[in-house]
């Protein structure tokens, strides 16, 4: 990215930094208090994903959740203490098995239930493509609309996280954003989170949920304890600019918030768009950055998701008639 943006111009100078050193991504120790501010409370990212699941399982009595060892609380400690709260009729395990997962899901979401299924990770959520995209995608299509899917969420943590290995860091999520009747969301932070996850789960349509692991117990900021929901296909400008536009999800905004500082510091002025929704995408808002401030960055963690920012960038260009710089 920085290669990139040095040539158009200007360099970017220390570019790289910790993610712990974002504007809207901050670390508390282990054990520390965590005060409540008017209605908010310092909150870390899974906490904000288990807070949405309580609300929803709680808001709902026809929302289910299952999964691979979720009853005991997740690998990542997501659903901790909602089959205690909720009964394991409602919060249960499965079989190692995600197509059977996700087409269990399928079956009782099309009778009307609010399903929240759980992928362990990201990178096994390939045994359950077809279910997901010729099954879960094109149900209310095939039906003439007499019938649907549209209560499945499906939840995953997806990318890297320095010690996962090939089968534990990958972002797949460019494969979903190609699938039409799909709705394909990625969250940067715990306040995120929590808003678009119940966004997601009372959504009409099938949505797949991608949460990146590493931010977990890294992310912290201030999240509101009731109830609320953020827009799906909206993005959002995180930062304000004119000289070129950054265009990012997940994970990888706080370094694209750093990046963002650095250009600032050597006279670079940077708009920073997290999409939030990847598909449908919010075009209206990205063309509006691009035709201000004529240049386009679309950034992603792994060349999985390449496809998709090639989609954007040659959608953008097509209605902008800009030139086109993708990372």
């Amino acid at each position: 990215m920085a290669m990139i943006v040095k040539s158009l111009g200007r360099p970017i100078s220390n570019f790289a930094r910790k993610i712990s050193s974002s504007s809207f991504v901050s670390t508390t120790l282990k054990g520390q208090k965590q005060p409540s501010i008017e209605g908010k409370k310092l909150t870390n990212l899974f906490s904000a994903i288990n807070q949405a699941l309580y609300i929803a399982l709680e808001t709902d009595p026809r929302a289910y959740l299952f999964g691979e060892d979720v009853s005991f609380g997740g690998i990542f400690r997501c659903t901790t203490g909602l089959a205690d709260k909720f009964g394991k009729s409602r919060v249960f395990n499965t079989p190692l098995c995600e197509q059977g997962i996700v087409g269990f899901g399928i079956g009782l979401a099309a009778m009307g239930n609010r399903i929240i299924a759980e992928i362990q990770f990201a990178d096994y959520i390939f045994p359950a493509f077809d279910q997901i995209v010729n099954e879960a995608a094109k149900l209310r299509y095939r039906s003439g609309n007499q019938f649907n899917c549209g209560g499945l969420t499906i939840r995953a943590p997806y990318g890297a996280i320095g010690h996962g290995g090939h089968y534990h860091s990958q972002s797949p999520e460019a494969f979903f954003c190609h699938v039409p009747g799909l709705k394909m969301v990625i969250p940067r932070s715990p306040l995120q989170a929590k808003g678009l996850l119940l966004a997601c789960i009372r959504d009409p349509n099938p949505v797949i949920f991608f949460e990146p692991k590493r931010l977990y117990q890294l992310a912290v900021e201030e999240v509101p304890e009731h109830d609320y929901m953020l827009p799906l296909s909206q993005a959002e400008v995180i930062r304000e600019g004119n000289d070129i536009t950054l265009v990012g999800w997940g994970a990888l905004l706080a370094v694209m918030e750093q990046a963002c500082a650095d250009a600032a510091k050597d006279g670079i002025s940077c708009e920073l768009i997290d999409l939030r929704t990847l598909s449908p995408w919010d075009k209206e808002t990205v063309e509006s950055s691009v035709r201000k401030t004529g240049r386009l960055l679309v950034s992603h963690e792994a060349p999985l998701t390449g496809g998709f920012g090639a989609e954007i960038a040659a959608s953008i260009a097509e209605g902008c008639f800009l030139k086109v710089k993708i990372a």
